[in-house]
């Protein structure tokens, strides 16, 4: 009997975090998964996989030979319909916004098969911010069968866009269990830390550490400076607090940071107390996050798993489409404003009662068991079909025409 499988396709470093436990919970049971990379990431994507201990069945070769995301999709669309039509694969699995995602859905669905969307129901409301991403989430909504939505605020947005509800599954964010898998790797001993200096341990164990990234475009320049100014102001006003900031490699994000510090004055005591480092790679990041006292970011991957690890997270820009953290209590929009960021870290720094408050009492972005209930769900829908010949859900499941729906709540930046 040929084997039933689920073609996995992911491309960039977020996608292939987020379905590393879809694919171990698809091991060993009932459906074969398939890893296919796009390539739309190549070089950072492989140590990933390696990590994930997930190596990809197929790979496309892409001939990139302009930046344009016409001719990106272009080519990834010609280069999926040759392996969707050998895999011939009993579901096609895609995550969230990315050009990788968006081609492999529309592809899938010329080529009959149904298409399930992880991290389904991302809004922000603006079809240009972000861009093309907003839009790419949108339209592979359109071509779902299976929509596994990480919180509660992504199935009332898909609700809203008619969706049929049953084809909704509230599963949580499949990052969460990319934490816990991740760190039980590295605490296994079985995977060696690169990025950081050798003595890193030991400085952060001799203080409180806030983790710092900043990466956003809309960042670029003035608010990097402003908010590195006020971090090292912090770190002249706290003996105790020590600073982990891996720098974007655009060399004017690493200008601007460098600006910032120079404004304050830094003694050379406090200036040890700030590491500017390379971006890291995942397992790295993840024992930092872990080491961490407070996450200062604009990413919103790190504000996941800075909630998965119950790490107090001050959000680094204006608005964001993932308010869950925000209302859950464990961070608070500050923008790139530095003025907010220094009342912030004065409060967090010597009130304890501050501190205590910013937390999290339940991770809004699920329990660590997203991949499982993918796994489940999709093996129910195969067993379904084998036994009645007719599909449980019918694809796509959400209406192609309708009325536009209300813009999502967008939380806006508050003031400390």
């Amino acid at each position: 009997m040929p084997r039933s499988t689920v073609l996995l396709c992911m491309g960039t470093r977020p996608e292939i975090i987020k379905m590393a436990p879809v694919y171990h919970a698809l091991r060993g049971g009932p459906l074969t998964p398939v890893v296919l990379h796009t390539g739309q990431h190549d070089s950072i994507a492989w140590p990933l996989y390696q990590f994930f201990g997930m190596e990809p069945d197929r790979v496309l070769d892409l001939t990139r030979e302009r930046p344009s995301l016409g001719h990106l999709n272009a080519q990834l669309l010609d280069a999926l319909d040759g392996v969707l039509d050998a895999e011939n694969a009993e579901a096609v699995l895609v995550h969230g916004d990315t050009s990788s995602a968006l081609s492999a859905a529309m592809a899938a669905f010329y080529a009959g098969a149904p298409v399930g969307h992880v991290e389904a129901g991302l809004r922000s409301g603006n079809p240009t911010d972000p861009f093309p991403e907003e839009m790419n989430r949108t339209v592979i909504a359109r071509l779902a069968t299976w929509h596994f939505a990480p919180t509660h605020r992504a199935v009332r947005n898909l609700v809203r866009e008619g969706v049929r509800p049953e084809s909704i599954s509230l599963v949580g964010n499949t990052v969460v269990d990319a934490v816990h898998h991740g760190l039980g790797v590295i605490g296994s001993g079985s995977w060696v830390l690169s990025g950081l200096p050798a003595d890193t341990a030991e400085w952060t164990r001799s203080g409180r550490l806030a983790l710092v990234t900043m990466h956003r475009r809309e960042n670029w320049g003035r608010p990097i400076e402003e908010v590195a100014a006020a971090i090292a102001e912090a770190v002249l006003a706290t003996p105790d607090l020590r600073v982990l900031w891996p720098v974007h490699p655009n060399p004017a994000v690493g200008a601007a940071v460098q600006a910032g510090l120079d404004r304050a004055g830094l003694s050379a005591s406090a200036r040890a107390r700030i590491r500017l480092v390379e971006p890291l790679d995942y397992p790295a990041m993840l024992w930092a996050l872990r080491r961490s006292w407070l996450v200062l970011t604009d990413s919103g991957g790190i504000q996941e798993e800075a909630a998965a690890l119950d790490r107090p997270v001050l959000v680094l820009r204006q608005t964001t489409e993932r308010p869950e953290l925000i209302e859950a209590g464990g961070g608070v929009l500050v923008g790139a404003s530095g003025d907010a960021v220094r009342s912030w870290l004065r409060d967090l720094t010597t009130r304890p009662d501050a501190y205590a408050a910013l937390r999290c009492e339940t991770n809004p972005y699920g329990d660590g068991t997203a991949g499982e209930q993918i796994a489940a769900t999709l093996a129910d829908e195969v067993a379904h079909r084998a036994t009645t010949g007719m599909p449980r859900i019918p694809a796509p499941s959400a209406p192609h025409v309708g009325p536009l729906p209300p813009a999502p709540v967008v939380l806006s930046v508050l003031a400390a």
